[in-house]
């Protein structure tokens, strides 16, 4: 079969390809012409933190780049405004122009941990809704029909609990399509909670006289803990900019279910690589090695291969020979006795209060080898007490 290996890797982490048959005439008219395709994806510049499950659908950009085509990242600036309502059950108050410009640059900086900038365009919305008029508006709207929009759960479930709908935001499907338009898109990723939004921009294709674009859907990567999607929220997630030893260590955290899953939506491997690592992990192989090789896989993407060495050797000399890291942060205290839960947050282990309640709760926290689970202890300071937070997490007492 004629783009087999390009398919394979294509399908790679991918859960729907809506037609697949068409992307396969993309490819063929790409490869007879000589022009790349051009590969759509937008970012909501609500924020700037981005995590490995963010970049499920950048490493498919990838791919894509790597097999001569042109990655176009849209700058959501004008639908920021608005935000996406895919998935909410309230409006999102809109952003500052100057916030969003500021997301921009820090997400794009993430982003090219992954894409070759040679090969990526990348496109504001303003170029094209900053020109348009009242009457380019309402024609854009014109092209569907409220019928449509409460087809989508979103929508609908609002509607029908009562729940406030702007029709601004009934606007945000229609400006996402003509995005595609905008930049004449041959395929769009997203997640496939954005699969109304992206099919909505075959519509406009469709209407605008151009070949439509091809949906390349991706699931929304688990999280750490093996039970709710990847999010800083939720506290499972596994950053973009996480000093490799952490990249590491939380990657070992995953539940073994996780592991091919990891495999396929956050590491390069090839198709047939992962299905020999399954095979294995079916075998009865010890999962330990093949989540290490896991960790190692992914933290090479972002900081190298000798970081990654690095990282597993730190790993197995803290974990599989009990040793303590080398590297723990002071903790530089003037004081003889502290409260617990004051340590964790003045020295950056926890966030806020009720964080380090919670873990000296649940048995998280351990001062020189032993658990404290009352959350009001006050410890008695020695210099070099060594406090433990979770897996990875240590402070040295420095008097």
């Amino acid at each position: 079969m004629k783009f087999e290996n390009e398919l394979k890797i294509i399908k790679k982490g991918v859960e729907e390809i809506i037609p697949l048959d068409e992307l396969v005439k993309k490819l063929e008219k790409s490869e007879k012409t000589g022009k790349p395709l051009r590969i759509k994806y937008g970012i909501d510049p609500t924020g700037f933190d981005v995590h490995i499950g963010h970049l499920v659908p950048i490493r498919k950009m990838r791919d894509f780049q790597d097999m001569g085509h042109t990655g176009v990242i849209i700058i959501g600036d004008f639908t920021a405004q608005i935000g996406d309502p895919t998935g909410r059950d309230e409006s999102r108050p809109p952003l500052t122009k100057e916030l969003i410009l500021e997301n921009s640059s820090k997400y794009m900086e993430q982003l090219f941990t992954v894409l070759d900038p040679a090969k990526t365009e990348i496109r504001y919305q303003t170029e094209w809704f900053g020109k348009m008029g009242m009457t380019d508006v309402i024609k854009l709207m014109g092209k569907f029909t409220l019928a449509q929009f409460l087809a989508h759960d979103t929508f609908r479930n609002r509607y029908e609990q009562g729940l406030p709908l702007g029709m601004h935001e009934i606007m945000y499907p229609i400006l996402q399509g003509y995005d595609s338009v905008a930049i004449e898109s041959d395929i769009e990723l997203g997640a496939t909670e954005q699969k109304f939004n992206i099919l909505a921009g075959r519509d406009m294709q469709r209407y605008f006289g151009q070949e439509q674009q091809i949906a390349v859907l991706s699931p929304i990567l688990m999280g750490t803990d093996g039970i709710n999607k990847m999010s800083k929220s939720m506290n499972n997630y596994i950053a973009v900019f996480d000093p490799p030893n952490e990249k590491f260590g939380k990657v070992m955290s995953i539940p073994d279910s996780l592991i091919v899953n990891y495999y396929n939506y956050a590491t390069t491997l090839h198709p047939d690589e992962i299905a020999a690592i399954k095979a294995e992990l079916e075998k009865g192989t010890n999962p330990m090695l093949m989540k290490k090789r896991l960790g190692w896989e992914i933290v090479k993407l972002y900081h190298g291969a000798e970081a990654a060495d690095t990282a597993r050797e730190a790993f197995e000399k803290q974990f599989s020979q009990k040793e303590l890291p080398e590297d723990i942060p002071l903790f530089k205290a003037n004081e003889a006795n502290m409260k617990l839960m004051r340590i964790l947050t003045e020295g950056g282990l926890c966030e806020t209060n009720g964080e380090a309640k919670r873990l000296i709760m649940q048995g998280g926290v351990s001062v020189d080898g032993e658990k404290v689970t009352a959350f009001d202890s006050e410890l008695v300071l020695k210099d070099g007490m060594v406090i433990k937070c979770g897996k990875r997490k240590y402070l040295r007492i420095a008097l």
